[in-house]
C-alpha cells in the first residue's frame, strides 16, 4: 500500500516519538541528560514570575531535551546561543543537531563546544550581548565557579538575568559513608553550598539574588544501575574493580540541587574593593564655566 505525504509525515513523527521516549527511559550511563532536562523544567517554573524581555539567550550547557520546546514558547523569536557538551551519537543526537541547525539558520545564534570554554575559561561572546544566561547543572564541575560568574557578568546586558542550578556538596553522601578501601568516592569539583554561592553572586556585583535548594532521592533496583549513575555524576574516583555482595551498596543516591538567579544591574558602576569604591575618571562628569566678557 502506498502512502501519501501526510502518511509519511505521520510515520516519521511516530518513529521520532518512539526514539524520544526510549532516550529518557535509559539510566544515565555516563550522561545526565535526563536529569538536566528535569532540572531545566524546574528552573523554568521558578522563572514564571520573572518579567524579562529576551532577545538573546545563552544556554550553557545546551543539550537535547523537552526544556528546549518550553524555552522557545516562553521566549518566542529569541536568538539562542548554545555551548554544547561533547558530540552525542544516535537518532536523538541527530534530531538535536538538526534542530540546532534550523535555529541557527532562521533565528541566528551560535553553537560552540563546552570543551573550548573549559580550556580557555572564556565565553566566546561579546560584552553585553545576551539578556538571559540559563546554566543547568554545570557549576559543580567547575574548579572556579567565581570565574564563571565573572564571565556571565561580562556577557550579560544591563538588566540581564543569570539563572542557574548545580549539585551541592551533599550529593552522593551515601557513597562517602562506605568503606573507602572498597569503593573510592570523591567530592564534586566545586564544593560550594547555597550560602557560598549566594555570597559569590553578590561579590561579583549581581543584584537581588534568589537562592533555594531541594534534595532529590534516586532509588535503584540494582548495584549496577547505581554505579552507572555515580560515574555519570562524577562521584567515583574510578570504576570499582570487584563485584559487590547484594545489599552492600546503598539503594539510593541523594542529590542536593541548588537553584539561583540574579540580575546584572548597574554595570556602568565601578566595583567596590575593600569597602572603597574606585571610580574611573571617565565616569566623572564636569562642567566648564565661560568667563564673562
Amino acid at each position: 500500500m502506498l502512502l501519501g505525504a501526510a502518511g509519511n509525515k505521520s510515520i516519521e513523527r511516530y518513529c521520532l516519538e518512539i526514539a524520544w521516549g526510549a532516550e529518557y527511559t535509559e539510566p544515565m550511563t555516563q550522561s545526565i541528560t535526563w536529569l538536566q532536562d528535569e532540572i531545566a523544567d524546574r528552573m523554568l517554573q521558578k522563572l514564571d514570575i520573572v518579567k524579562l524581555d529576551v532577545k538573546d539567550v545563552l544556554l550553557i550547557p545546551e543539550f537535547p531535551g523537552r526544556y528546549l520546546t518550553a524555552l522557545a514558547k516562553r521566549f518566542p523569536g529569541a536568538c539562542i546561543h548554545g555551548i554544547s557538551e561533547e558530540p552525542m551519537t544516535g537518532l536523538g543526537a541527530l534530531r538535536f543537531q538538526a534542530k540546532q541547525l534550523w535555529r541557527r539558520l532562521f533565528q541566528g545564534g551560535s553553537s560552540r563546544p563546552l570543551s573550548v570554554y573549559l580550556k580557555s575559561g572564556k565565553l566566546d561572546l561579546p560584552d553585553n550581548s545576551v539578556d538571559l544566561i540559563f546554566s543547568d547543572l554545570l557549576l559543580q564541575d567547575l574548579a572556579d565557579p567565581r570565574h564563571f560568574l565573572q564571565e556571565c557578568w561580562r556577557v550579560l546586558k544591563e538588566g540581564g538575568l543569570l539563572s542557574f542550578s548545580y549539585l551541592g556538596p551533599d550529593t552522593g553522601k551515601e557513597l562517602r559513608a562506605l568503606d573507602a578501601a572498597v569503593l573510592k568516592s570523591k567530592n564534586l569539583l566545586s564544593p560550594w553550598d547555597m550560602h557560598d554561592m549566594g555570597d559569590a553572586v553578590l561579590g561579583e556585583r549581581f543584584s537581588d539574588p534568589v537562592m533555594d535548594m531541594e534534595f532529590l532521592n534516586l532509588d535503584y533496583a540494582s548495584d549496577a544501575l547505581l554505579l552507572n549513575d555515580a560515574r555519570a555524576l562524577k562521584l567515583l574516583q574510578h570504576a570499582p574493580d570487584q563485584a559487590f555482595k547484594s545489599g552492600f551498596l546503598p539503594q539510593k543516591l541523594t542529590l542536593e540541587v541548588v537553584y539561583g538567579h540574579a540580575w546584572a544591574i548597574g554595570k556602568h558602576l565601578a566595583k567596590a574593593q575593600d569597602n572603597v569604591a574606585y571610580i574611573d575618571i571617565n565616569q566623572i562628569g564636569h562642567k566648564t564655566r565661560r568667563d564673562s566678557a
